[in-house]
């Protein structure tokens, strides 16, 4: 057990709370039984502390231990690992049972709980109560990657992982961070074997709250903050982009679209409904900022027959759209979650869990962040002002008479033939939608002790069941919008004549679409069996059967998971471990006599804190290290059912005979292959783990070496090539088991616990470092440079530049280019292979795209306790790896709205300090294509967040009512610190980062 530390705080009533501040009476009192779990077993050592005295005394936890306190007084008592107890000073006289709850030392794993100490195999968890304390977090996540060492978005470099909420596959969104106990990552191979298939990749545990016995809680909490948008992209207004529209015709030998008159009166603004100049992104159609506020209670207790946790919550968020219908956008989510445990005798206990989740989102029949990346600044208007109507155009009075969506009294809704459906005018008329969701979650579970048949023999059932439903609900209205014809009459601008497109029309019928349905069925049974000899050697084994179903509306297969696992430990003196975990998997996606496969795995243990040349040591308190490895088979890499069957088919071919009729042709399209087998993922890792300096410094590392072998291909570069036909088009080349990918790397965690002075200081660093290789790959590249095979899983390949074309003389000395025309102000490329051409023959690797998370991800976090203030703040970092510019913001094509970045451009004024190629308004093939060029890193470092808390002294409450409260100010994504910011920070075609700034409330009934 850990150290107990037992905190006596005076809880005076108000009204006697000022005489306290003249004198102060104490008492003395004695702690005398034995302090104990609730497990009978006594605690081995207590710490006593006054906060208010300053006294400290120690006790081995079963002789007296004697304090000073101020009458009046409530005694704390604290552990890791154990519910917080509040008793008056008298109950210093009677047994203090302290009851466990998953926090501390007990650590969620497959199938079962284990210490902390006794953990091997690539595992870290995370106790979700203690990050609450000092990090208030509105997604379970968040960051995530500064607590644990292996975490990157995924877990040691894979591409997925199984996520497990109280032991049944659900979203992650199901269940939010108030309501977790612990998280727990299960990295390496040993860890997650137990889970067969589909877990091959990773495994995120997820344990929820429980009740304890005795200890009657209240919790509640509520939050408000502001979401504040970071950036928006930076479009060039209609005067610009028209001036420079005009130079990429001009490159292109075409004449100018635009006269100058024209684009000096867009530039002007002096009549911007007749010369537009629309900022989509201006306050006349987004807000500053907008809001988001939750609130939770928690109710737990119970005693020892039935323990119950109930948690009530609610959050609603509004949206940066300011607008129209637009203007109402928002989501709002509540859930309600009971988890109780019955202990129905001394042999037998049961738990009922079940919770119900309720979301509604709010939003319009258009896609305004879409319309932003392509509505140019000069179109047309979005409003037609009716003040400006020509009063002689009775066609134009009647189209306002009969129009159903007059804006502000003032406006007609505007576009043209091609934007009849603008995201403006869907905005304002073309009405909304609800989304709906609702999931209902329950499990069930029955504990029998079986000690009476043999001792140490139980048995555990568990069944699990979900239900996810969700449906569009929308008002879908057509409506008309207006292009005015411009005149001037008497020096005045003026609408001569409207032409109308469309009409306004509205069913006011209620439409129900995007239905969608998901069922997951989650089934375990256990014999388990734990045994200890002496006291020195313990046997602990597992006989495990676990499955799930997941069914998916228009998904005619099911995601099915069954297998049959074994677990056997033993450890001697918790010095020397050895476990093995091995899992029987079945899988339907491939041939009925290759659909089951063993996967053995096995890690070893050794604590060399407990050897001889190190039991002496002032320096060491404990050292573990374990290797650990095995082989996984899994199907989560398998595209889909049936691929090993061969496809026939006779659509599309057809032949004549003489007789002149038409017949069919039977048509091959893919080759059987019945040896088909599961692909496996192999590894070997070593991990250490270990604490210093009375436990002021603690750390835990792995190294891990990781192959998925005999991954599926299709590939005609290994069957000759008559098993493949041009007409009638026919492939007889079968899926076979061939491709090989490496993952290698290394994982840490630090954290440095220490006091100085009047401040609890506590610094945590963690991260990944992984690299992935192709080691086997069906090819058939002319040269070297173009293999896959020794390169990374998430490379970037693409054309080296040389620069632009300087003139026409530099074109026909160059290499000829084999994208089209090329004139100068294009981007030049190198010739890898010297054949004279440029074309995809000379595309080369450029770096890593870090698609499964960064190729190094660290963390940092620090906490500094003083008195009743807690600093917290957290920081991430990701380097290594690349991105490419590809999108429209970056590459203007054709009649594409511009974006800053053309005002670098290639001109002859300019070449020399040019940061982007001529300007074109075709398709500009040769320089848009992925390139060096277009290349930027995205090493980053946020400041993720930053927390200031103060919890108000217990004797402000006299521990009665309110037993606690605490206030908290915090913010989220507040500072990135990167080379490429701007791009990092910029969504395009979606709604905005944000940094977000919340203050928070926490009291305890």
């Amino acid at each position: 057990m850990n150290d107990i530390k037992i905190v006596l705080i005076c809880c005076i009533c108000m009204l006697q709370f000022p005489l306290l501040l003249v004198a102060q009476d104490t008492t003395k009192i004695t702690i005398d039984p034995v302090i104990r779990a609730a497990s009978m077993e006594p605690i081995p050592e207590a710490t006593v502390t006054s906060d208010q005295d300053g006294f400290e005394t120690m006790s081995d936890g079963e002789g007296q231990v004697h304090l000073e306190v101020t009458s009046g007084a409530y005694l704390v008592v604290e552990a890791a690992g154990y519910e917080t107890r509040i008793l008056p000073a008298n109950a210093a006289m009677e047994e203090i049972v302290l009851y466990p709850y998953l926090d501390g030392d007990a650590v969620q794993v497959a199938f079962q709980t284990q210490s902390r100490d006794d953990l091997i195999g690539g595992v870290s968890a995370v106790n979700m109560r203690s990050v609450l304390d000092e990090n208030y977090i509105i997604s379970p996540l968040d960051g995530m990657g500064a607590y644990v060492g292996g975490f990157h978005g995924n877990m040691w470099g894979n591409d997925s992982y199984l996520t497990l909420v109280d032991g049944v596959p659900r979203d992650l969104g199901s269940v939010m961070p108030t309501e977790i106990a612990q998280m727990t990552f299960l990295k390496g191979i040993n860890a997650i074997a137990l889970y067969g298939s589909r877990g091959a990749k990773g495994v995120l545990l997820i344990t929820t709250k429980r009740g304890v016995a005795n200890v009657q809680t209240v919790d509640v909490r509520t939050n408000f903050g502001v979401h504040v948008p970071k950036s928006y992209p930076k479009y060039l207004g209609s005067g610009e982009y028209m001036t420079l529209f005009n130079e990429g015709r001009v490159n292109d030998g075409l004449s100018p679209l635009y006269s100058q008159e024209e684009i000096y009166n867009h530039a002007s603004g002096i009549n911007p409904y007749r010369y537009p100049n629309v900022n989509y992104f201006s306050d006349e159609y987004l807000q500053p900022a907008y809001a988001r506020y939750d609130a939770t209670m928690e109710i737990s207790g119970g005693n020892k027959r039935a323990r119950y946790y109930t948690n009530m919550g609610y959050w609603g968020e509004g949206s940066v759209l300011d607008f129209g219908q637009a203007a109402f956008n928002g989501s709002e989510r509540f859930n309600i979650r009971g988890n109780v445990d019955i202990s129905i005798n001394e042999y037998l206990s049961a738990n009922v869990d079940a919770a119900a989740i309720f979301y509604n989102g709010r939003g319009i029949n258009a896609d305004f962040w879409a319309g932003t990346t392509t509505l140019r600044p000069n179109r047309f208007t979005p409003l037609v002002p009716v003040d400006m109507l020509s009063p002689d155009d009775q066609v134009a009075m009647g189209y306002l008479q009969s129009s159903q969506h007059l804006i502000d009294g003032r406006f007609l809704l505007g576009g043209t033939q091609l934007d009849q459906n603008n995201p403006i005018a869907g905005s304002y008329a073309g009405g909304s939608n609800k989304f709906t969701s609702r999931q209902f979650q329950f499990n069930a579970g029955v504990n029998a002790d079986l000690r009476n048949i043999i001792e140490g023999l139980s048995f555990n059932t568990f069944f699990g069941l979900d239900n996810s439903s969700s449906y569009n609900l929308s008002f879908t209205n057509d409506y008309a919008v207006y292009q005015p014809s411009w005149t001037n009459f008497n020096g005045r601008d003026e609408i001569a004549s409207l032409t109308r497109f469309g009409q306004d029309a509205s069913s006011r019928t209620q439409n129900i679409g995007d239905s969608w349905f998901r069922q997951t069925l989650s089934f375990s049974s256990q014999l388990n069996y734990e045994k200890a000899i002496d006291n020195k050697h313990h046997i602990s084994t597992m006989l495990i059967a676990s499955g799930f179903q997941v069914g998916e509306s228009a998904i005619y297969h099911k995601v099915s998971n069954a297998n049959i696992g074994l677990y056997a430990a033993y450890d001697y003196k918790s010095k020397y471990y050895l476990n093995f975990s091995g899992a029987l998997v079945h899988s339907a996606m491939l041939a009925p006599e290759n659909r089951q496969a063993f996967s053995p795995t096995a890690s070893l243990g050794w604590r060399l804190s407990e050897e001889k040349f190190l039991t002496s040591s002032s320096v060491v308190d404990d050292l573990k290290l374990s290797v650990s490895g095995g082989i996984l088979h899994t199907d989560l890499d398998i595209a889909e059912y049936y691929l090993y069957e061969g496809i026939y088919t006779d659509e599309g071919s057809w032949y004549e005979w003489r007789d002149g009729l038409n017949n069919t042709a039977t048509d091959v399209r893919r080759g059987q292959n019945y040896d088909l087998s599961l692909p496996k993922r192999e590894e070997i890792s070593i991990e250490l783990n270990g604490s210093l300096f009375n436990n002021t410094l603690t750390f835990n590392g792995s190294y891990f070496v990781s192959e998925m072998t005999g991954l599926f291909l299709q590939d005609n570069n290994i069957y000759p090539s008559y098993f493949e036909t041009g007409w009638p088009i026919s492939s007889w080349i079968p899926y076979v088991n061939y491709n090989n990918d490496l993952r290698t790397g290394f994982d840490f965690q630090l954290n440095l616990n220490q006091r100085i002075k009047d401040i609890d200081w506590n610094l945590g660093f963690s991260g990944i470092y992984y690299d992935t290789r192709a080691t086997k790959r069906s090819e058939n590249f002319e040269f070297d440079y173009q293999t896959r095979v020794g390169m990374p899983l998430d490379g970037i390949w693409g054309l080296q530049t040389d620069g632009f074309f300087t003139g026409v003389e530099d074109i026909a000395n160059s290499n000829e280019q084999a994208f089209g025309e090329v004139r100068p102000g294009d981007i030049k490329y190198v010739d890898q292979n010297g054949d004279g051409i440029i074309n995809a023959q000379d595309e080369v690797y450029l770096g890593r795209g870090g698609w499964s998370g960064a190729p190094l991800t660290m963390g940092i976090h620090l906490s500094a306790r003083y008195k009743n203030f807690t600093f917290f703040a957290l920081g991430t970092s990701r380097t290594g790896a690349f991105a490419m510019k590809n999108s429209t913001y970056f590459w203007a094509k054709a009649d594409d709205k511009y974006s800053e970045e053309v005002r670098g451009r290639w001109t002859e004024a300019t070449a020399d300090a040019a940061t982007y190629p001529r300007l074109t308004t075709l398709s500009g093939a040769n320089n848009y294509r992925n390139s060096d060029f277009w290349l930027y890193s995205t090493n980053r470092f946020d400041l993720t967040r930053v927390q200031l808390s103060y919890s108000f002294p217990r004797t402000m409450f006299g521990g009665r009512f309110l037993e606690g409260l605490d206030v908290y100010a915090n913010g989220a994504n507040l500072l990135t610190i990167s080379p490429n910011r701007d791009i990092l920070e910029m969504n395009i075609g979606a709604a905005p980062q944000t940094r977000f700034y919340n203050v928070g409330l926490k009291a305890k009934f």
